[in-house]
């Protein structure tokens, strides 16, 4: 098993290796976007990408997932740091929280992510495609006031996604467009079947040529026309290690004297819950695009997601979730298996302790051209005519889900899909648990699948259209489960009936001994 596993990774490397640097030079910038974004040291961004990409990769049961620190969690990560007074105080409930989706994943709670509307998903994925076009413009421009990795609506700068576009079309750099411009029509043309026949250029994936593009410009620029270069700010800037080992001396411990404080356990809860939504969410998105149409277990995600968060909060890092943003460029990029993963993990690694003098020449504008690409693919024209084909039922809670995402934030936005899409299946279910035939002073109402509770105002408005002196069937042979307030109405009816000269005829409904009529004081 172990040998065959081995081939199987060693026959999709060629694919693997190229999408895993490609996931790394997108998870850089993310990494320390959003340690600066919720008030954390940069470097405890790149540990819970490193955890993410070493160790958890292997533990998931997910071929393309990516894990890393997510920008839902900044919000919840500064306030945190606000109300316990110091990170380490935080790195105890990320231990803690890590603690909890172990147990939720040894009692089987992600099951709960097969219960999101496929609908509610893809708005999910259009969204984040069409938030990674607006938020990656204005670093394709050359306009980087604000930090990698921001994806809510209003930004913690009081700016909006809006705002910040209008603000960076009013100050653009020229090399900085010409390496996002340049990198698009590299990645468009690598996609080409031209492209994809030649055999050598096959083996490099476009983002990947892209990059490389980027690196070659600035350092050309640089030396030969400093008037198209590209500014310092505009560039990935990674803090300088002299010394491999000074890496390690970054590792900060929790404090556990903490561990009687009531607002660490209450902390640790809700990084978990929202981590595990995040997790649950992501993972559902990426089986929709893997090529392969893998499905990836969910409870053995949520012990990795645990035993992740549990090394984080150790080791000083983030806490981690599985993110759709690096899954797609890794998907976009060609990955096939873990590998991918944990290659980009091996490079954050190697990058921080190595490489950060090469990595910091890298335009922020051509990492940008790589998301703008991989937010189109999420969000194509096609996907929106499509959802629209299906029907208001889909493409209601397919759009809605998309607006309140792009208004608010991720989980908000789900939260409010997930509502919409609930109101249109129980309204759906709602027409059809029961059906009404009339054939003139002859009646058939039929309960069919489930009926419960909420059909009890339908079935009242079916029995009140039976006139006096009719025959009436209430069938209940299609039916698998009828909710006691409906047999309560029917029981009401039967009794009222009499009165009216109906005739009531009940086929298959078993009424239990001692099922009184609701007035009967029984």
């Amino acid at each position: 098993m172990v040998h065959k596993q081995l081939q199987y990774y060693l026959a999709n490397l060629h694919h693997d290796l190229p999408a895993g640097i490609v996931v790394f030079l997108v998870a850089l910038p993310l990494c320390l976007g959003i340690a600066l974004a919720s008030g954390a040291p940069l470097f405890s961004g790149v540990i819970a990408g490193v955890v993410g990409g070493l160790l958890v990769s292997w533990l998931s049961g997910s071929q393309l997932s990516v894990s890393g620190p997510a920008a839902g969690l900044t919000v919840i990560i500064l306030n945190a740091i606000e109300q316990l007074g110091k990170f380490e105080s935080l790195l105890l409930s990320v231990a803690l929280a890590g603690a909890v989706q172990l147990l939720l994943g040894f009692l089987r709670a992600g099951v709960i992510g097969a219960y999101f509307p496929a609908a509610v998903i893809k708005g999910m994925l259009s969204a984040i495609g069409i938030i990674l076009i607006m938020k990656q413009i204005p670093h394709a421009v050359g306009y980087d006031s604000d930090f990698e990795g921001d994806e809510a609506y209003l930004q913690s700068d009081t700016h909006t996604t809006f705002s910040e576009m209008a603000y960076a079309l009013q100050a653009i750099s020229p090399g900085a467009v010409i390496v996002s411009a340049v990198a698009i029509i590299i990645m468009l043309l690598w996609e080409t079947p031209f492209f994809k026949s030649r055999k050598l250029l096959s083996l490099l994936p476009g983002p990947l040529v892209a990059v490389l593009w980027g690196l070659g410009f600035n350092i050309w620029s640089q030396a030969y026309a400093p008037e198209w270069g590209i500014a310092k700010e505009h560039l990935v800037n990674l803090p300088v290690i002299h010394h491999p080992l000074e890496f390690f001396r970054q590792f900060t411990l929790p404090d556990f004297s903490q561990l009687s404080n009531p607002k660490v356990y209450t902390l640790a809860l809700t990084i978990a819950i929202v981590a595990s939504l995040e997790t649950l969410l992501s993972l559902e998105a990426v089986d929709k695009i893997d090529p392969l149409k893998r499905v990836a277990p969910t409870n053995r995600e949520l012990k990795a997601q645990g035993v992740g968060n549990l090394v984080c909060g150790l080791l000083g890092g983030l806490p981690m979730t599985a993110v759709i943003v690096r899954s797609a460029a890794n998907v976009s990029a060609g990955g096939r298996t873990k590998v991918a993963c944990f290659v980009h993990g091996v490079l954050l690694l190697l990058s921080v302790m190595f490489l950060t003098e090469y990595l910091d020449l890298i335009p922020l504008s051509c990492l940008a051209a790589v998301l703008l690409l991989t937010g189109y693919k999420l969000a194509k024209p096609q996907l929106f005519r499509d959802m629209y084909r299906r029907g208001f039922n889909q493409f209601a809670p397919f759009l809605v889900t998309l607006l309140a995402i792009l208004l608010t934030d991720l989980l908000k936005g789900i939260a409010v899909g997930i509502a919409v899409g609930l109101f249109f299946v129980i309204r759906a279910n709602f027409h059809a648990a029961i059906s009404f035939t009339r054939d003139g002073r002859n009646y058939l109402v039929r309960l069919q699948k489930d009926v419960s509770f909420l059909n009890k105002a339908l079935l009242r408005a079916y029995l009140d259209r039976i006139e006096e002196n009719g025959f009436v069937i209430i069938d209940g042979t299609r039916a698998q489960f009828v909710d006691d307030d409906i047999l309560e109405t029917i029981v009401d009816f039967v009794e009222a009936a009499k009165d009216d000269n109906i005739t009531v005829e009940l086929k298959n409904l078993a009424i239990r001994e001692g099922f009184a009529p609701s007035g009967s004081g029984h």
